[in-house]
């Protein structure tokens, strides 16, 4: 690595008695943050916030119904208000365009169902966030485990609400649910595993812990069997979603809307600009090598394996720790607490790797984490550098801990209660390719690697509006239309991975339309943006002094974001 320094004068971390004092836009966004976060417990235990605990969300129709009235309440606050400087500018523009785009989703009757990112998984998942380090610990997750059923409950009246105003789920996402629910379920499974982890010393502890294991694997049962014995019956055999619904996701994980059909095109140049770059790369490799063979050598390579979860997690922390230190001596502000990144193994079996934000007060500290499937015990490095520094520096945790930073001169939506797709992800896709720029990337076996994760991200693109518009499949991937048969053929040919994998990947696809191609849609975006600001500046353009200006603002659609930065 030889990451050139950079000189550049950039405004300071905000110190406390620089604090902002609140408008009345701010004290609207406040509020706001503490209505939802009563309503939805879970996105308290996100925020790392106390009080709610051992509860759920209310997510049957009632629930829908009274988040949709906090919604427009504080649209309407949002439309009497006036600002008074530039913060409220884009705090405006930020939360209309988002609690808008709220309340004509839920007003879609759409109740989502999928493999990846729908209640059965939310569910489950948030128990992995909750503290487990106390007795006290441990009796909110078994009061939240004897609470499933609520929530579960609830999301059953939502999809029948759903069914009978004619949206229902495609069959293949209810086949793969069902199949999760089995698995959460079964003897050593997700829930006995977790309670299997709690302290044996106090009896009624224990006894809780077991109640609400119980409660939460009946809850998923049932569940199970509704979603077998009855909304099968009538589950859609089409997997794709139509423009109407597709182009309100588009909007929900963007934040921007698009051209589809241009970016569907653009989508299939850019894949074969990659591949294209692929074939360079393998031939740095071994001269002649096609891009499977550079893969190959690549994997045979000793010294870019590793063995065991403990050298795994070893690496992610050694390359996480470096990078924080070297980038934060010269092309990011990276201040105190946000210079602490942790790397742990994910107690589920999924495959991937996220990243979790930390606490509000960097008390829980931001955590990059691998969830390793069941027997798998030697790892490659060069396929997987470019996704520490998507998940961590410069990628998600810069990102997330900078906007927690500068809470002193945001309002608590700004700094912590918004997330786009686009511009997140977007972001951490345009770190890795930064990161490439900086020279972090020189070795060709990691830049293979780099470009094997972008290349899967531009063929999202083309698979995600291809098939759930039905749009016509390019010449060099096949003929007519796309659909889901053709789509998994063009997946397969396009991602480097065991087939399990990508048989996720492509189920997520088809049932979370407009979140896959938010990523690399999100860095070209991330793109426009800084050239139109590099344009505007002249040669007083700072890229150091961007990128801190532009991951200061918070999340927020990238829409929001180019007019933040070009009226700033």
């Amino acid at each position: 690595m030889n990451p050139s320094a950079e000189s550049a004068t950039v405004a300071q971390p905000v110190r406390p008695d620089r604090r902002r004092t609140p408008t009345a836009i701010d004290r609207i966004a406040n509020e706001y943050v503490e209505r939802i976060v009563q309503n939805d417990p879970e996105f308290a235990t996100t925020l790392g916030i106390p009080g709610q605990e051992e509860k759920y969300a209310d997510h049957s129709p009632a629930g829908l119904s009274a988040r949709r009235e906090i919604l427009v309440h504080t649209l309407a606050d949002l439309n009497a208000a006036h600002p008074v400087d530039q913060v409220d500018l884009v705090t405006l523009d930020v939360m209309k365009e988002r609690i808008g785009l709220q309340i004509e989703i839920i007003d879609s009757g759409v109740t989502p169902l999928n493999n990846i990112w729908s209640v059965p998984q939310t569910t489950r998942s948030i128990l992995d966030l909750m503290p487990s380090e106390t007795y006290e610990d441990w009796g909110h997750i078994a009061g939240r485990l004897a609470n499933v059923p609520q929530a579960l409950g609830g999301y059953i009246e939502s999809l029948n609400t759903s069914r009978a105003a004619g949206h229902t789920p495609a069959l293949r996402q209810v086949e793969a649910v069902i199949e999760q629910c089995k698995s959460y379920i079964a003897e050593e499974g997700y829930f006995d595993s977790l309670i299997n982890r709690a302290p044996t010393e106090e009896p009624s502890l224990v006894r809780d812990l077991l109640s609400g294991n119980d409660a939460a694997k009946n809850a998923y049962r049932d569940l199970m069997r509704y979603l077998d014995e009855d909304l099968r019956h009538d589950a859609r055999q089409k997997d794709a979603v139509g423009r109407d619904y597709y182009t309100l996701m588009s909007r929900e994980f963007l934040g921007a809307e698009i051209d589809l059909e241009e970016t569907y095109w653009w989508g299939v140049a850019e894949l074969d600009r990659i591949v294209a770059e692929q074939k360079l790369v393998a031939e740095q490799i071994e001269p002649g090598a096609s891009i499977e063979r550079a893969r190959e050598l690549l994997d045979a390579d000793p010294s870019r394996r590793l063995h065991g979860t403990e050298a795994l997690k070893a690496w992610m922390q050694e390359k996480s720790d470096t990078a924080l230190r070297e980038l934060g001596k010269t092309h990011f502000e990276i201040p105190s607490p946000m210079d602490r990144l942790e790397c742990l193994i994910a107690p589920t079996a999924d495959g991937v790797v996220y990243y979790t934000g930390p606490s509000a007060d960097f008390s829980r500290p931001g955590r990059m984490w691998w969830s390793v499937p069941k027997g798998e015990e030697s790892f490659t490095t060069w396929s997987e550098t470019s996704t520490i520094y998507h998940e961590g520096v410069p990628g998600h945790h810069l990102q997330i801990a900078t906007a927690l930073l500068a809470g002193d001169q945001l309002n608590r939506y700004r700094s912590e209660a918004v997330w786009v797709a686009g511009q997140g992800e977007g972001w951490a896709l345009y770190a890795e390719r930064l990161m490439e720029e900086l020279g972090y990337l020189e070795d060709p076996g990691d830049r293979l690697g780099m470009l094997d994760g972008q290349r899967l991200r531009a063929a999202r693109v083309v698979f995600d509006i291809g098939v759930h518009l039905e749009l016509a499949v390019p010449q060099q991937w096949g003929s007519g239309v796309w659909d889901a048969t053709k789509g998994w053929e063009f997946l397969k040919a396009n991602l480097s991975d065991l087939e399990g994998r990508i048989r996720f990947e492509y189920l997520r696809y088809l049932g979370w339309p407009g979140q896959a191609p938010s990523y690399k849609i999100g860095q070209r975006l991330w793109e426009q943006i800084r050239e139109e600001v590099r344009r505007r500046d002249g040669d007083a353009f700072d890229e150091k002094a961007f990128h801190t200006r532009a991951l200061r603002l918070g999340s927020m659609g990238l829409d929001s974001l180019r007019r933040a930065l070009l009226n700033s």
